[in-house]
């Protein structure tokens, strides 16, 4: 919730305090663990008394897909007068309907055509495991 609302323009304690109604407490240790993750840089932005804003690194603004496929799952399944925000483009105000494609090729991702592939640290055990779910996907005995 506060990536969603840093994606929003929200940068100061106060305004993701206000936001999400959450104790001073805790907003201050999601925040710190935020930094830690190098989602956030927090920059000095007064100095008496000492103010921080929050603003989000490359590493935070490559979180907005993920925000933008929670969003759009919403959209799909909370009744439409239940809805209080939509997704706009900035420019024309015209609805956007995102979906998730591949980037080489535009198609769009689903479990019928997405599986996963072992990585470079992947153990044998995972090889397997990946194996067999492929197979069972595809319809081959394994």
């Amino acid at each position: 919730m506060i990536l969603r609302d840093a994606f929003q323009g929200l940068t100061r304690f106060d305004e993701f305090q206000k936001s999400l109604g959450i104790a001073p407490n805790i907003l201050t240790r999601r925040l710190a663990h935020l930094i830690e993750e190098e989602l956030f840089e927090k920059r000095l932005y007064s100095e008496r008394p000492a103010r921080y804003e929050y603003v989000l690194t490359a590493k935070g603004r490559d979180f907005f897909p993920v925000l933008m496929a929670l969003f759009s799952w919403g959209r799909r399944h909370v009744p439409q007068e239940d809805l209080a925000f939509l997704l706009g483009n900035a420019a024309s105000g015209e609805e956007r309907l995102p979906v998730l494609v591949d980037a080489a090729n535009g198609e769009e991702l689903k479990p019928e055509n997405t599986c996963l592939l072992p990585g470079p640290a992947a153990e044998e055990s995972d090889r397997e495991r990946i194996a067999r779910m492929r197979a069972y996907y595809l319809g081959i005995d394994a």
